[in-house]
C-alpha cells in the first residue's frame, strides 16, 4: 500500500515483518514494560517472542482485509516503537491512530514526526477527512503528542479507556484534513 515511508533522514515506517521483527519488538516491550503497561495492558500479555509474533501476523491479516494498518517505527536503523491506524471508517473517512515508543527513544521528537507522517499518509493517501487520537486524561505524553502535532481536544469521553488499574476518562482529539498542516 504505501511502506516503507519515509519521514525523514532518522525515521521510516515499515510495515511489520513478523518473523524479522517480533524479537526487537519484544525487547523493546521488555524493557518498556512499566512505562508502556501503565497505559496499554496488552503489554503485560505480551510475554514470550510468540506473543508479539502472533500480535505482528493479525496485524498484517489486519491490514489485507483493509481493517487497519500497523507499522514499525524505524530510528537511525533501529525498531523505535510502533504507529498504526487502529481502525478506519472508510464510510464516514475516519481513522484513529494509536503508537508507542520504547523508551530509550523517548524525547527525540520520534513519535511527533511519525503522527505527522501518518496523518499526511492518512489524508493524502486514505482520504480520510478526520483522525482521531484517544489517551487516557492522565497520560500526558500520549496528550502532549496529540496537541503538539495540531489535534484538536474535541470531547472527554468518562470512563471509556480500560487501564490494568479500572477505567479511565479519556480525551479524544481530533484532527481534520483542512486543519493539518505540515
Amino acid at each position: 500500500m504505501f511502506l516503507p515511508l519515509k519521514i525523514d533522514n532518522e525515521i521510516t515506517l515499515k510495515l511489520p515483518d513478523s518473523y524479522q521483527d517480533a524479537n526487537d519488538l519484544y525487547q523493546l516491550i521488555q524493557q518498556s514494560v512499566t512505562s508502556l503497561g501503565k497505559w496499554l495492558p496488552w503489554v503485560y500479555l505480551t510475554v514470550t517472542v510468540n506473543d508479539e509474533l502472533r500480535f505482528l501476523n493479525q496485524s498484517m491479516d489486519e491490514y489485507y482485509q483493509g481493517k487497519s494498518l500497523s507499522a514499525v517505527i524505524i530510528y537511525q536503523g533501529k525498531s523505535a516503537g510502533m504507529i498504526s491506524f487502529n481502525r478506519f471508517d472508510t464510510k464516514q473517512k475516519i481513522g484513529e491512530i494509536g503508537y508507542w515508543l520504547g523508551n530509550q527513544f523517548i524525547g527525540k521528537g520520534i513519535m511527533h514526526r511519525s503522527v505527522l507522517g501518518m496523518c499526511k499518509f492518512g489524508f493524502t493517501e486514505l482520504a480520510l477527512d478526520k483522525i482521531i487520537i484517544d489517551a487516557a486524561v492522565d497520560n500526558f505524553p500520549s496528550n502532549q503528542v496529540a496537541h503538539t502535532c495540531g489535534f484538536k481536544l474535541a470531547q472527554i469521553k468518562e470512563n471509556s479507556i480500560k487501564l490494568t488499574d479500572g477505567w479511565h476518562d479519556a480525551n479524544q482529539w481530533v484532527l481534520s484534513k483542512d486543519e493539518f498542516k505540515l
